[in-house]
């Protein structure tokens, strides 16, 4: 291992362009919805579901026989002094943040990768699309079966210090990330890999939503 592999970064890989076009056929997707034009908005939804955003999360979290390039992102190494796996029994009863942690989270971070600064998309307005277009924005059980944006910039409410390392569930220790981020990191430590703690970074403010703009004109 060479120096410039084991340097500390900010994540495990840029996203693409690809991302980016994905994100904004969503948005515009969500903005056809909102004016009534279904037709327009599932064209934009199929769009978005682009193969590249696909092989980019793969290459983080899929298969790693199948992806054998994740090594070069991921670059797990040994450190001195490991936090303990520990056994289940040992471990602080696991639980996802209550609607009031979300939303100061959110609030906080805003609907981006505290990593690598993608932007995100919560499940529920997600779910909102598969029920609304279940075609165009499919979800399954496995990667291949879920739409390709929705599942790359999928929002997630991940521990810094994992749980399976002796992480508790407190706000300090909860970030938001992308799909990618927190499931190619798993159970490593933050050293294990060499990324940067980002709550040592104020969080960058977007104008990305979310496109929870959904979900506030549905309930209104």
């Amino acid at each position: 291992m060479d120096a410039d592999f084991l340097a500390p970064r900010r994540c495990f890989r840029e996203p693409i362009p690809e991302i980016f076009e994905a994100a904004r056929l969503l948005s515009e997707a969500a903005d056809q919805h909102l004016s009534g034009n279904s037709r327009a908005a599932e064209v934009a939804l199929a769009a978005a579901d682009l193969p590249a955003v696909r092989a980019w999360t793969e290459s983080l979290w899929g298969s790693a026989k199948a992806h054998p390039e994740q090594a070069l992102y991921l670059r797990v190494r040994v450190v001195a002094n490991p936090a303990p796996h520990l056994l289940v029994h040992e471990r602080v009863k696991a639980r996802m943040p209550n609607a009031a942690e979300r939303a100061t989270l959110i609030a906080h971070y805003g609907h981006q990768c505290v990593f690598c600064r993608m932007p995100l998309i919560r499940p529920e307005v997600r779910r909102f699309f598969t029920r609304a277009y279940p075609t165009a924005a499919y979800w399954g059980n496995t990667n291949k079966t879920c739409h390709a944006a929705f599942q790359c910039m999928w929002l997630q409410y991940d521990h810094v210090l994992p749980h399976a390392r002796g992480g508790s569930n407190a706000l300090s220790n909860l970030v938001l990330t992308c799909a990618g981020c927190n499931y190619g990191r798993v159970s490593r430590t933050l050293e294990e890999v060499g990324l940067l703690d980002p709550r040592m970074t104020p969080p960058m403010r977007s104008p990305w939503d979310g496109l929870e703009r959904i979900l506030r004109r549905t309930l209104a």
